[in-house]
């Protein structure tokens, strides 16, 4: 019971200080696409270095307190921990590169913004459904690595700490302004 509290409150602040730093452009958007609306014109580029320090401030605070959260919530002994950590370290090294490309997809999605055509739309579609498959996979073959120094028990509490992170992750990246249908 003590650790699901842990857990909860080693989130809140992450999504407490993350709502701030990812995807600040959001709420200009919207007040550029309501102008555009009223006749006004629509300036729909976005400025790429914000997006790019948005991004990297996003991921990089998910990244330092990601493991913390893992330690604070595992139970493992010092023998344990010296087999874990280091396929916790490579897991998280596999799970940054599919990442990247998921952060990219992210960045031309807001870059493009209104400009971006029905086909660019559904080609980022599919290319995001095709990252979220990449990071499943990648969970799924990284079980046995994690069984290897772990007991399945663990195992598993170690994936429902994976999932809960990756809930937070997604809801931040919900803040993205969404496609208008009629632009």
């Amino acid at each position: 019971m003590y650790r699901k509290h842990l857990l909860f409150l080693a989130m809140f602040p992450i999504l407490l200080s993350l709502r701030h730093q990812a995807f600040s452009q959001d709420s200009s958007l919207s007040q550029q696409k309501v102008a555009g609306r009223s006749g006004n014109v629509v300036q729909s580029d976005v400025d790429e270095a914000q997006i790019d320090q948005d991004i990297k401030l996003f991921r990089k605070d998910v990244r330092s307190q990601r493991k913390e959260i893992v330690a604070a919530n595992m139970t493992i002994t010092e023998a344990e921990a010296q087999k874990f950590w280091p396929v916790y370290d490579q897991y998280v090294a596999d799970l940054a590169k599919v990442n990247d490309t998921k952060a990219a997809l992210i960045k031309d999605y807001l870059e493009a913004g209104d400009k971006m055509t029905g086909e660019q739309a559904l080609n980022y579609v599919r290319k995001r459904a095709d990252v979220e498959e990449s990071i499943i996979q990648l969970k799924v073959k990284y079980i046995p690595a994690f069984r290897r120094v772990l007991s399945d028990r663990q195992t598993a509490l170690f994936y429902q700490i994976e999932w809960r992170l990756s809930l937070i992750i997604d809801l931040q990246l919900a803040q993205a302004p969404m496609i208008d249908p009629n632009p």
